[in-house]
C-alpha cells in the first residue's frame, strides 16, 4: 500500500514538475503564480501520509514565488516610470527650441547682416573648445572650403571644460573673408603634453523629437540630429 502511494506521487509530481519547470521559464508573474499554486496543491495531495511534506520547505517555495512576483511589479513599474520622465524630459526640451547651442563639430559660418539703419556687418558664427584638463596654451586653425588656412587664433591658456570662442571674420592680414563656409581645427597643450581637445560647432535646435528607444531627440539647424547628453553648451 505504501509502494503504490509513493510511486503515484513521484509519478504526478515528477509530470507535473517537469509541467511547472517549463511554465516557470516563459510564463508571466501571473501565470507562475498560477503554475506554482497548482503544483503546491497536487503535491499536497499527493504527499506520501507516512512522510509528509516539510513545512519549511512550503514556507520558503511562497517565499520564492513571492519574491519573483515582486520582481516582475518593480519592473513594470520602472518601465512606467522612464516612459514618464521622457515624455517630461521631451517637454522641458521643447523649450530650447530657437536656442543657439554648441555640440562636436568643426564648422564656422561667415555671412553678413544688416542693421536697421541700412549698415552691413560681416559675422561669423560662434564655436567653442572642449578640454579635459587645464591647458597652457591653445591654437585655432581656421581654413576654407579648398582647405588653405585663413586665420590663426592664439587662445593661450584655458580651463578644463567648455569655453565658448569667436572669429571677427578676418584672415591673418586683417582682411574680412569671403561669406561663406569654414572649418577649424584644436591644438592644445597641457603641463604634460599635448591634450586632445573636442572642436564645438554651433548651430540653432528647430525641433524636439523622439527616438526608438524613448528618449530626447533634437533636431539642429545644421542638418544633424543630437540628444541632449551631446550638448556641450548652450548659447
Amino acid at each position: 500500500m505504501t509502494s503504490s502511494v509513493n510511486n503515484n506521487t513521484s509519478g504526478t509530481s515528477g509530470a507535473s514538475s517537469a509541467t511547472g519547470a517549463n511554465s516557470l521559464t516563459s510564463g508571466s508573474a501571473s501565470d507562475l503564480q498560477t503554475t506554482f499554486l497548482t503544483l503546491l496543491v497536487t503535491q499536497l495531495q499527493n504527499q506520501d501520509p507516512t512522510n509528509p511534506m516539510d513545512s519549511s520547505q512550503m514556507t520558503s517555495q511562497l517565499a520564492q514565488i513571492s519574491t519573483v512576483s515582486g520582481i516582475s511589479n518593480l519592473q513594470s513599474s520602472l518601465t512606467s516610470l522612464a516612459s514618464q520622465l521622457n515624455a517630461t524630459q521631451q517637454l522641458q526640451a521643447g523649450q530650447l527650441v530657437g536656442h543657439g547651442v554648441l555640440s562636436s563639430g568643426s564648422s564656422i559660418t561667415v555671412g553678413t547682416t544688416t542693421d536697421s539703419s541700412g549698415n552691413s556687418t560681416q559675422v561669423a558664427t560662434p564655436f567653442g573648445v572642449q578640454l579635459p584638463s587645464a591647458a597652457t596654451d591653445v591654437q585655432i586653425t581656421i581654413k576654407d572650403s579648398n582647405g588653405n588656412t585663413v586665420r590663426t587664433i592664439d587662445a593661450g591658456a584655458e580651463p578644463q571644460g567648455v569655453t565658448p570662442m569667436s572669429w571677427d571674420g578676418t584672415d591673418n592680414s586683417g582682411t574680412a573673408v569671403a561669406n561663406g563656409n569654414y572649418t577649424f581645427t584644436v591644438t592644445a597643450t597641457g603641463t604634460s603634453g599635448s591634450i586632445t581637445a573636442t572642436p564645438l560647432a554651433y548651430s540653432t535646435i528647430y525641433a524636439v523629437g523622439s527616438n526608438t528607444d524613448g528618449s530626447t531627440n533634437l533636431q539642429l539647424s545644421n542638418g544633424k540630429s543630437a540628444s541632449l547628453t551631446d550638448i556641450a553648451e548652450i548659447i
